[in-house]
């Protein structure tokens, strides 16, 4: 009984202990993410249209025969080779030409005594004449000879100067420089009227034809920049030229034509998408990590609060621009907001978020 007794007062004292804790606050709420924040940039971007279109040969010659029924002996280009403007693309047999340019020498030559003779006989012809001895007839005869002889030289002459021409088209030379964009000659075929023996895109130049809307056209001028995104990522700069004078009734869409620099990144008919950079006007921007897109409408999500707590809500804004990993927002925020700079797809309105800069972050990660 006493041993009973002496426990009361500690019992008392272990009571009055636990009456003074305070009761847990059921009203904290665990962080429902570790976050990194953001403000909004003012920047000057170019504006810009976007467009789609097909990369084509600036000019395309078609190069054929210009000798007909003649068998080609040899090919010296193939498809992709670089020319120059006269280098030999192919060769055309010879054998039948050189034979017709023989003859027409000889032909010449023959033609060339023939006159030599007749006008002898007519310088003879008006000596004689003055001493009495040559009718006028005989006269009139001597000078038809001399000029029959001289015009039957002539076509001699002028058959030469074809037969030599047509000898000199045996090669199949390239009217300007630049690349073999395709090839149908092959060694042993005869040449045919209209065949098409090579095609050359000259000055190995290329263009983008992009289409435009006709409001778009208006605003673009010869000499804005153009850049090029390839279908394999790589950006290729480029220059307007010149804009079609018509549109397109069906489409209602016009073309533009944009000069492009040699490189290995294009090739003819690719189907290529592009922007053309206009004058510069200011952009707010936000980092598209920042910037998370459900149901097809673009959200941020604006952090409330001071220290490293903080709470989020969700608000709805409209994109623009875009320049490298950055977003123009066009409405829903403003320059002194802060805002969730990851992990937005994580996140709903009222959720309660840390706070903390991006190289704690990076070291937790890394952890």
């Amino acid at each position: 009984m006493l041993r009973h007794l002496a426990l009361i007062p500690f019992a008392l004292l272990v009571l009055a202990a636990c009456g003074n804790q305070a009761p847990p606050d059921k009203t904290a709420t665990k962080p429902a993410l570790t976050i990194s924040t953001v403000m909004p940039q003012q920047s000057d971007w170019p504006q810009t249209i976007t467009a789609n279109g097909n990369v084509t040969a600036w000019q395309e010659a078609i190069i054929g025969a210009e000798v007909i029924g003649y068998r080609i002996t040899e090919v010296g280009v193939n498809v992709g080779d670089k020319v120059k403007k006269g280098q030999v693309l192919a060769r055309i047999s010879t054998d039948t030409v050189s034979t017709e340019l023989t003859e027409a020498k000889s032909a010449v030559a023959e033609l060339q005594a023939m006159l030599a003779e007749a006008k002898a006989n007519s310088e003879r012809a008006r000596q004689l004449r003055d001493r009495g001895f040559f009718s006028p007839q005989q006269i009139t005869q001597s000078l038809t000879a001399e000029q029959s002889a001289q015009a039957r030289l002539n076509a001699a002459r002028a058959r030469l100067q074809a037969i030599s021409l047509r000898y000199s088209k045996t090669q199949v030379l390239s009217p300007d420089e630049g690349v073999i964009s395709a090839r149908s000659a092959t060694v042993g075929s005869l040449t045919q009227p209209g065949m098409e023996l090579f095609r050359l895109i000259r000055g190995s130049r290329l263009e983008w034809r992009a289409e435009v809307t006709a409001t778009e056209l208006s605003r673009i001028a010869p000499g804005v920049a153009a850049t090029l995104t390839t279908p394999n990522g790589e950006r290729v700069m480029g220059k307007v030229r010149s804009l079609a004078p018509t549109i397109d009734p069906q489409s209602r869409n016009a073309i533009v034509y944009v000069d492009l620099p040699e490189s290995n990144a294009v090739r003819a008919g690719m189907f290529a998408r592009g922007e053309f950079e206009l004058a510069r006007s200011p952009a707010l921007t936000l980092p598209q990590s920042a910037v998370v897109i459900r149901e097809g409408f673009a959200y941020v999500f604006r952090v409330d609060g001071e220290g490293e707590q903080g709470k989020v809500k969700q608000l709805k804004v409209a994109l623009g621009r875009r320049q490298g990993d950055r977003l123009e927002i066009t409405s829903g925020i403003d320059a002194k907001m802060r805002f969730a700079a990851t992990g937005g797809g994580f996140l709903a309105e009222g959720d309660s978020v840390r706070i903390v800069n991006e190289a704690e972050i990076a070291k937790a990660t890394a952890q």
